[in-house]
């Protein structure tokens, strides 16, 4: 493809994802916003997905501030892949603190 969109993007991130290549769909998102592409809840779910696949707790917590600055803090999809995020990141903490403040 000469351009990528978010939809293309997000596909190939979870593609990379479901293959167990999570530090390359990290490398992909990277790039994506390198190109000024803008993510959607899915591509967060892909990402989120993908840092909890390496154990990549402060990504994550990175993709958590971009998630909240994108106002998809309230999306049930967004939020269950975050509480899974922490809780594969081995953060428990962090996953109950996300929990209790009512962000599930």
């Amino acid at each position: 493809m000469p351009t990528h969109d978010v939809v293309s993007w997000s596909a190939i991130i979870l593609g990379h994802v479901k293959c167990g290549h999570g530090l390359k769909a990290l490398g992909l998102y990277q790039q994506m916003q390198q190109e000024g592409v803008k993510p959607v809840p899915v591509t967060f779910v892909g990402i989120l997905n993908a840092c909890a696949s390496v154990a990549a707790l402060e990504e994550g917590k990175r993709v958590h501030e971009q998630i909240i600055e994108c106002g998809f803090e309230s999306d049930v999809f967004v939020c269950n892949s975050l509480l899974d995020m922490y809780a594969k990141c081995g953060s428990i903490e962090d996953a109950l603190s996300f929990q209790q403040d009512g962000n599930t």
